[in-house]
């Protein structure tokens, strides 16, 4: 079984910001397995599919993003899988934007979120998907540029970046290698 969890912030003023980009790519993956978010349970809005026969839980912690690592520790536990299962789709202000990065493993980075996760789990041995949303051409704190929404203009880009994440987000729950899904979606 795997867990799919992407990071965000929970109230709709933060709906189209940067920092959402995980709802909305775990909220792709859910379109194409054609499941809804009908539960919350272990602080996190949560979903059930099905891929090849085995279980696959997509959630959506309703902690704000520096306590996304509560949900995701509490999600492992009750569903009795460890961190091996588990991939987080999330923003990452360090690579560029619409650019999709997939890893089996690394630090937080500048990442609140993923710092929460790693630190509530003890370990940073998990798959993650992060969607670029650095824009080298604004120049105002990571803060305020993280919680301001998506420009217009770049829509489709996001959406894009979101959609290719959510397709190897279940390329890795299909049991696909990580070196696979690597060469197919990094870029």
């Amino acid at each position: 079984m795997y867990i799919i969890v992407g990071l965000g912030n929970p109230e709709e003023k933060y709906l189209k910001t940067f920092h959402n980009m995980g709802y909305i790519a775990v909220g792709d993956v859910a379109a194409k397995l054609d499941v809804k978010f009908k539960k919350k349970e272990c602080e996190a809005y949560v979903a059930e599919a099905n891929i090849k026969g085995e279980k696959v839980i997509l959630a959506r912690p309703v902690t704000y993003m520096n306590a996304s690592g509560r949900a995701v520790k509490q999600l492992l536990a009750k569903y009795k899988t460890d961190a091996s299962h588990l991939v987080v789709l999330y923003d990452d202000y360090d690579i560029p934007k619409g650019s999709v990065r997939i890893r089996p493993s690394g630090s937080a980075g500048t990442h609140n979120g993923m710092r929460s996760v790693i630190a509530e789990i003890g370990t940073s041995d998990f798959a993650r998907i992060r969607i670029g949303i650095h824009d080298s051409e604004v120049n105002i704190p990571i803060i305020n540029y993280v919680l301001s929404e998506v420009k217009r203009e770049d829509y489709e880009l996001f959406i894009s970046a979101c959609q290719r994440a959510a397709e190897a987000a279940i390329c890795l729950a299909e049991g696909q290698s990580i070196e696979n899904v690597m060469t197919k979606y990094n870029g």
